[in-house]
């Protein structure tokens, strides 16, 4: 699906789902949504809000904040809490399901697909007799540059010591 015919059926349902809701149509939440669909990566509101401001959007931390949780309410973006205080959120719209690994050390996220976990969950599925719709998988660790920090400093704190 290329991107310019998602961006125009994203944009069809997001003004769909105002409709049905009796929500305004406003330029602002448009453009907030163009910004997310142009996006490839995990993001929050601050970093959404800050990146619109210096892009010459005129919106509010509010108007960002409101319109992701709209957006989130019709599935057209997902809200992630990747063990943090802080949300991070994802279009979602004709993307395929994926799992994350989460960095505790620097909060990097990376994205995986691996077909043996849909086939865990068709299989749990039909074991336990429940129709699942998606799943969510995250796994936590160090990440290969946090990891190799953590090895240094040990190495240092050891030579310290001595």
């Amino acid at each position: 699906m290329s991107t310019n015919h998602n961006s125009e059926l994203v944009r069809k349902i997001f003004e769909a789902y105002l409709e049905n809701k009796s929500l305004r149509k406003t330029p602002e939440r448009f453009a907030i949504l163009e910004e997310i669909y142009s996006r490839d990566d995990h993001f929050d509101v601050e970093t959404l809000y800050i990146h619109m401001k210096n892009q010459k959007y005129r919106v509010s931390r509010a108007t960002v904040y409101n319109t992701l949780e709209l957006l989130v309410s019709c599935d057209l973006v997902t809200k992630h809490q990747f063990g943090k205080n802080m949300a991070q959120f994802e279009k979602s719209y004709g993307y395929h399901q994926h799992d994350h690994v989460i960095c505790i050390d620097c909060g990097k996220v990376v994205e995986f697909c691996d077909p043996r976990i849909h086939q865990i969950q068709s299989m749990v599925g039909d074991l336990l007799k429940f129709e699942i719709k998606h799943h969510s998988l995250n796994m936590y660790g160090s990440c290969f540059d946090c990891a190799a920090k953590a090895t240094i400093k040990q190495k240092e704190d050891i030579k310290h010591a001595s």
